[in-house]
């Protein structure tokens, strides 16, 4: 992992840091894991806008991942890394034994040639997912199911893990990446190391067409709305508008909006950091 600082020839490359895709085997994807991706501008159905600063942006097509490694004790060999613009990770194309391909998601360290394999034979090696119960304690871990059988929902993106931290009946204790620590049952499954591209959060756009390219439009300051766009809009000169809440009153900044009644709060032993 490396990133590049560029030579400031241009405004917009005076503060450009890129990523050095060292890592990054071929800019060919496989066509058989394709599929479309229709945009939808931030509209519903009926065309409304529903969700704002949407719209425009390099056209996409989606690479199907395999976030649920279900071909059990099958060894598959890493073919390629590859860039994938739908995420921040990179993905790692694996071919197994009879032919078939998958896209899954590439952790550090993961190299070309390298086997994986899913399943109670699995090592707790690099890119192999195993069962919460078969992973020793301690192990840093990525890509964490919720529900057996789910599919990867935790822990998926650039650079982040989790930690195995205990297990208790048939449940074990996970350290997750926002510092929550909750129980998640034996039987989910997990992949063994970090994700990779941990040098995303290092990565410096450099000039504001590179969020259009991304399908980012501008985003107005709530301060600087009229009262009728925003709570926090009006004022003469630059007031600050009160106190911070979102554009339907919700106050921000340390305002608990979790339910006291949800059926997953048994679940959680430590809220995430404040």
């Amino acid at each position: 992992m490396s990133v590049r600082k560029l030579k400031p020839i241009t405004p917009g490359q005076r503060f450009r840091v890129v990523n050095g895709f060292d890592t990054i085997t071929t800019d060919k994807p496989e066509k058989s894991l394709l599929a479309p991706i229709k945009r939808t501008g931030g509209r519903n159905n009926q065309g409304r806008m529903t969700t704002r600063n949407r719209g425009g942006g390099h056209k996409r097509r989606y690479r199907i991942i395999d976030f649920k490694r279900d071909r059990y004790n099958d060894p598959a060999t890493v073919k390629t890394i590859e860039y994938d613009p739908n995420r921040t990770a990179f993905i790692a194309l694996v071919q197994f034994a009879d032919g078939e391909k998958r896209y899954v998601i590439a952790q550090n360290g993961l190299k070309v040639g390298q086997t994986i394999v899913s399943g109670n034979e699995a090592t707790p090696d690099v890119g192999n997912a195993m069962l919460l119960s078969d992973i020793p304690l301690g192990t840093t871990i990525s890509c964490i199911e919720l529900r057996p059988g789910q599919g990867a929902v935790m822990a998926r993106s650039a650079g982040s893990f989790a930690q195995l931290m205990a297990r208790d009946g048939k449940y074990a204790t996970v350290k997750l990446p926002s510092g929550e620590t909750r129980l998640i049952l034996l039987t989910c499954m997990a992949t063994i190391g970090v994700v990779s591209n941990s040098d995303h959060q290092l990565l410096v756009s450099g000039k504001a067409g590179r969020s259009r390219w991304l399908g980012r439009r501008p985003r107005t300051n709530a301060v600087r709305m009229n009262p009728v766009d925003h709570p926090m809009g009006g004022g003469e000169g630059r007031s600050s508008g009160g106190h911070p809440r979102s554009r339907n009153g919700i106050p921000a900044k340390g305002y608990k909006t979790r339910s006291k009644t949800k059926a997953s709060n048994k679940y959680i032993i430590e809220r995430r950091k404040k």
